[in-house]
């Protein structure tokens, strides 16, 4: 039975201070230099807590967006791995790295040390399902000094350094897990802003935490609110009831003024999923006419009107070094003439563009002999199904760097034979084989051209068919500044974010 990492998608971490320098914010002025008391921020999130803000599974992203958690790691504006709460590391050998951990406070006012860094990725590592940026990983760490810590992988892992800067591996104070089986990050983690009051699915409240390692947050605190329409999220934004709405709708952009919206490219890709395995597109002609009858170009251009870019693969255009390394998908199969075959296509509602692009592809497999049949859901009532290959087609929005930031992972995890979140049923030895080849690579550029490589065997199988590379668009309130746009979708808040 494959292992289901359970609601992966539904939010989109991390180091603040760190982060907010190396991509594009709403203002001027120096990240947490700021004196005074500050104004409270009012923010929204598109999506609510799916699992009492455990940093484990998709929640993980809804703390660092809001500058509550963070890890060992970040990732730069390049997607390498940037300082965070190590201030440097070291490989000892193929399985072993220590890092250097700077002077740091847990907002429980206890030391950031190597015994609780230790504890904390203990826990992770012990998590069940396990976080996804542990998929098929094991790893111990153990305190290695004053002021280091010691990880050790059961195999080489190269890209190690990568992964610690996961949402999923934020690092906790041992007063998280005093509840058996738990890790609560109310007062316990390390950001720039501390949770000091959750209201269900519906708000939350934070402070700023004044020991901050990067500097005192000019903001005072934070009040964010959970709201799941993107048309109310606009209209609260619109009417002065928030300072910063994230992810607003394609179709309320043009309800904002000019300066009131940023779009950002980012390296979430929307697909249509194929399932390879059982069904009508268990037949790989099937599944290369299914290609031939679709006009990417209109999702885009129409579905989200200028927000977004004509799916090339994979990856997307906010990956800069993609392009350059991508290659022609290898071992199509001959297109099959569909003769009405019925195809169960499913999307869900979470992002309001996704049933209009399913719609979409309704409308061009009908015209092209498929019989469709459309089913929406609310994500959290959908992802089990997809997982277990009960839709022929499924139309998804992936983060294709958020796990790991590491362009190898998100290929072994959606669609590898042993793949958890493979929700194309996708089995096939030559890419399996290319992407075992990529893994292998611990050169950054070598890692990337294995990647390519493994892309174009993908793609050469039909069972994923990129859509449209998104473009965010974030709603910031005139006069605030320092949002930060950040293209792994891992962080909105800063030290410098203030009105």
């Amino acid at each position: 039975m494959r292992s289901h990492r359970r609601l992966r998608l539904l939010a989109p971490f991390l180091l603040v201070p760190l982060i907010s320098s190396c991509f594009a914010s709403g203002g001027d002025g120096d990240e947490g230099s700021g004196d005074t008391g500050g104004s409270r921020l009012r923010v929204a999130l598109a999506f609510p807590p799916a699992e009492n803000l455990s940093p484990y599974g998709a929640d993980a992203t809804l703390l660092s967006r809001l500058g509550v958690t963070e890890g060992l790691t970040a990732l730069d504006a390049n997607g390498s791995a940037a300082p965070a709460l190590a201030a440097s590391w070291r490989q000892e050998n193929a399985r072993t790295w220590t890092f250097t951990l700077r002077e740091a406070t847990f907002q429980d006012g206890t030391e950031v040390t190597p015994e609780a860094v230790a504890d904390s990725l203990g826990h992770a590592a012990d998590a069940e399902p396990a976080p996804a940026a542990l998929t098929g990983v094991s790893l111990k760490a153990e305190p290695a000094g004053d002021r280091a810590v010691r990880i050790t992988t059961a195999e080489a892992d190269p890209v190690l350094p990568l992964r610690l800067s996961s949402p999923s591996l934020a690092v906790l104070s041992a007063k998280a897990y005093a509840k058996t089986g738990k890790a609560d990050p109310v007062g316990t983690a390390t950001g720039p802003f501390e949770i000091t009051e959750v209201n269900g699915a519906t708000s939350a409240s934070l402070d700023r935490f004044d020991d901050y390692w990067g500097g005192r947050a000019q903001a005072a605190g934070i009040d964010a609110r959970f709201i799941a329409d993107g048309t109310a999220r606009a209209n609260a934004l619109r009417t002065g009831e928030l300072d910063i709405a994230e992810a607003l709708p394609v179709a309320q952009a043009a309800t904002l003024d000019r300066d009131e919206r940023r779009d950002t490219a980012t390296t979430r890709t929307t697909s249509l999923l194929l399932n390879a395995r059982t069904g009508t597109f268990h037949d790989a002609g099937l599944r290369a006419a299914a290609r031939a009858a679709l006009d990417t170009s209109v999702f885009a251009k129409d579905v989200y009107e200028g927000y977004g870019d004509p799916g090339a693969g994979i990856y997307g255009p906010a990956v800069t070094w993609a392009e350059g390394k991508r290659t022609a998908p290898v071992g199509r199969a001959a297109e099959q003439r569909p003769k009405g075959e019925t195809v169960t296509l499913a999307t869900y509602d979470n992002r309001p563009e996704l049933p209009e692009v399913a719609q979409v592809v309704k409308e061009q497999w009908e015209k092209a002999g498929f019989t469709v049949r459309l089913v929406v859901r609310e994500y959290s009532r959908l992802e089990s199904d997809a997982l277990d290959g009960k839709f022929d087609a499924f139309v998804l929005a992936r983060n294709t760097l958020l796990d790991t930031g590491d362009p190898v992972a998100v290929l072994a995890g959606d669609y590898t034979c042993d793949g958890d979140f493979n929700i194309a049923q996708l089995c096939d030895k030559g890419v399996d084989r290319a992407v075992a080849q990529a893994e292998k690579a611990a050169d950054t550029d070598r890692r990337r051209d294995a990647a390519m490589a493994a892309e174009a065997r993908i793609l050469g199988t039909d069972a994923v068919l990129p859509l449209v590379h998104q473009r965010i668009i974030t709603g910031v309130r005139d006069g605030v500044q320092g949002v930060v746009l950040d293209p792994y979708e891992r962080t909105l808040v800063g030290t410098g974010t203030r009105r």
